[in-house]
């Protein structure tokens, strides 16, 4: 966990994940996701069968995190996805691969 700057206000994020340790397990699961009917359903059991997270039994389900409270990379992926998109792609930390939904993101006022 990275130290945010107590000066200034952090952003905030809801986000779901599944994470997977591999390339293709991510692709396949992200492929499943963007047939579906109901995307976020289908994100809700695919993490449940298939996230390594411990989230996973939740739908995914991370909560609401401050910024500085995950990997960069994460963060950083976070950061720049659209609100209650499907996602078209996956990221890759040193955890394995992850394929999110961000529900929402607050900005400091």
């Amino acid at each position: 966990m990275r130290r945010h700057d107590r000066r200034r206000k952090p952003r905030k994020a809801h986000v779901r994940h599944i994470l997977v340790a591999n390339k293709p397990e991510a692709k396949m699961i992200l492929e499943q996701i963007n047939a579906a009917k109901k995307p976020l359903r289908t994100f809700k059991k695919m993490a449940k069968k298939y996230s390594n997270c411990p989230s996973g039994s939740k739908g995914g389900d991370l909560g609401e995190f401050v910024e500085g409270q995950m990997v960069q990379t994460f963060e950083d992926a976070v950061w720049a996805s659209e609100l209650e998109a499907v996602p078209q792609n996956f990221i890759k930390t040193q955890f394995g691969f992850h394929v999110l939904w961000v529900h929402s993101i607050v900005l400091p006022e």
